[in-house]
């Protein structure tokens, strides 16, 4: 697509009060014969830019403005422990005057299609600004099945709790245990487990995986303790094996995370225990920073009889499934490359609460409900071509979940991952020891995109404030809102000179809450707004202030560009043209 001749420029004022908020989503999008940038959590201004955009009719032969989108920030609401505030940060700074270039998104709870009161998170963030639409989560299905009392009425965990008990007896739940609500809620995995009870299974081994991040650090013995006393009420259930998230959820291929959590949960690899909970509390009281939930090495329970055997069954009660795929890919023989020299055993079958990715063959509780004319879909339809980027921790989230949560790549969308896969760090253990991330190499990447004159639509993600948001370093999180403002500043410039208009919000709450009330590290999202910033923008062109969700960001998108809306787009569009 041909880029326009008339470049609106935007020209922030000086600094007088900051964005607020950090959670890390950067998406660049070339839409229409224009391309939109999109960067999480930055504010927009309201400087006059120069032309308007053409109608549908007027695309051919006459070009329009560029676009872009980042995701990166959210609203602040707190001073102490806010690392979006407390941050150098004049590029965003700037673009928090804005006056027609800035409102804020609901970005959780139902307006994200999650349960009432549940923080976003950065799968639903990318769905529901992809789609552009309220898009009605797993979780919220699966709770209403339950609410209904139908779970043991799904065929797929009929057919494989009826399947342990006429087999081998052995049936293993997998997963992560805690109130988080972002990967998975106990309250499912209670009503597994009175579902194995109904159809007779005599052996159910829990795996539990703590937590620690979208919760307190250190909240994992409860979670445990609550388990044990609600397995023992429903009359079945143990647990087999302990091992913190960082290792059985890894998602940036460092396999030898994951074949540590297998270790455990196969061969029995880790310091024994008859009492989870207490060696859980005997860990925390060590005060290590590996002492915590997420990072707990494997803990052995019961000996050998909880190791997964050859001919048993194995079901991953996660709901989300980015974190999930490492882990069922070898443990379900879906490629062993990786680690080929592994004892896997031969298990009967293994079973996912949801689609965990779309070439998996295993069964799945709850199928996808596959969307039509998400964004990505919907430009490829117009005509119009596009690039994603990100670094390797957050890549799936500009493909997979912005495209619908689809592993598909659409019409005119350009999918280079030499290029447009920025690699994450992959010399640290955790990012509050590099908290820069791989920032400033995904704009420079964007920013080529944008010198190429190909793309009217570029999406880029920003990791830094969500990644070592979950660290709990406060002083490290800083450090990465710093890295990204520069980021975002790079980005911006290269709209300004290359004609493009900067669209910023973010997928969800992070970096502006990293402590408790108590003082203590905060490592959750958060439920807060988050900002939804138009920059480099022509003159006339204003944001609506009230009532947007993630899901107005494409509609939006699309009505700067002058593109129609498909009516399978139910969000609603926020910009308003003088």
């Amino acid at each position: 697509m041909a880029k326009t001749d008339q470049k609106a420029c935007l020209n922030p004022p000086s600094p007088s009060s900051k964005p607020r908020g950090g959670s890390g989503v950067g998406v660049s999008v070339d839409v229409g014969a224009g391309g939109v940038f999109v960067e999480a959590g930055q504010q927009s201004q309201d400087t006059p830019g120069g032309g308007a955009v053409p109608s549908p009719e007027q695309r051919n032969p006459e070009p329009q403005p560029d676009y872009i989108l980042t995701l990166a920030y959210i609203i602040l609401y707190l001073q102490d422990g806010d690392a979006i505030t407390n941050a150098e940060t004049p590029v965003m700074d700037a673009f928090a005057q804005s006056k027609t270039g800035y409102c804020e998104l609901e970005a959780s709870s139902l307006a994200v299609g999650l349960p009432e009161g549940l923080m976003g998170n950065s799968e639903v963030g990318h769905l529901n600004i992809g789609a552009g639409r309220v898009v009605w989560q797993d979780v919220v299905r699966i709770d209403q099945t339950i609410k209904e009392g139908k779970l043991p009425e799904n065929d797929v965990i009929k057919k494989t709790f009826e399947g342990a008990k006429n087999g081998n007896g052995r049936l293993h739940l997998c997963g992560l245990v805690s109130h988080g609500g972002v990967h998975s809620k106990q309250i499912h995995l209670y009503n597994l487990l009175k579902a194995a009870k109904q159809f007779g299974v005599p052996k159910v081994f829990i795996h539990f995986f703590g937590d620690g991040r979208d919760v307190d650090p250190k909240s994992g013995a409860d979670y445990m303790e609550e388990l044990v006393k609600t397995a023992g009420e429903i009359g079945i259930g143990e647990i087999a094996t302990v091992v913190g998230r960082y290792y059985a959820m890894d998602r940036d291929k460092r396999w030898e995370r994951v074949q540590i959590a297998l270790d455990g949960m196969i061969n029995g690899k880790g310091e024994e225990s008859t009492d989870p909970v207490k060696t859980v509390r005997e860990r925390y009281a060590r005060g290590g920073d590996k002492d915590k939930d997420e990072f707990l090495s494997p803990i052995i329970v019961g000996g050998d009889e909880g190791r997964i055997k050859d001919d048993d069954t194995v079901f991953f009660f996660n709901y989300r499934s980015d974190r999930v795929r490492q882990i069922t890919q070898l443990l379900g023989d879906v490629d062993r490359s990786v680690l080929p020299d592994f004892n896997y055993p031969k298990i009967k079958n293994l079973v996912t609460m949801t689609q965990y990715k779309v070439d998996y063959p295993f069964e799945i509780a709850f199928k996808p409900q596959h969307m039509g004319n998400v964004l990505a879909e919907w430009l490829g339809k117009q005509g119009v071509e596009q690039v994603h980027i990100a670094e390797t921790e957050k890549y799936a989230h500009v493909t997979f979940f912005f495209n619908g949560g689809v592993e598909k790549v659409f019409a005119l969308e350009t999918r280079d991952e030499k290029q447009d896969l920025v690699p994450s760090n992959k010399s640290v253990a955790t990012y509050d020891k590099a908290p820069e991330m791989s920032a400033d190499g995904v704009a420079d990447q964007v920013a080529k995109r944008l010198a190429e004159q190909k793309f009217p639509f570029v999406m880029n993600n920003f990791a830094p404030p969500d990644m070592v948001g979950h660290t709990g370093v406060y002083e490290a999180a800083i450090v990465g809102v710093e890295a990204t403002d520069k980021a975002i500043g790079k980005i911006y410039n290269a709209c300004k000179e290359q004609g493009y208009v900067l669209f910023i919000t973010a997928d969800h709450g992070n970096a502006e809450e990293m402590k408790f009330p108590d003082g203590k590290p905060k490592t959750s999202h958060t439920t807060n707004k988050v900002p939804f910033i138009m920059a480099n923008a022509p003159e006339g062109w204003s944001l609506k202030k009230d009532g947007g969700v993630l899901g107005d960001v494409a509609p939006t998108v699309l009505a700067a560009m002058g593109l129609p809306q498909p009516e399978e787009m139910t969000g609603n569009n926020l910009l308003t043209k003088a």
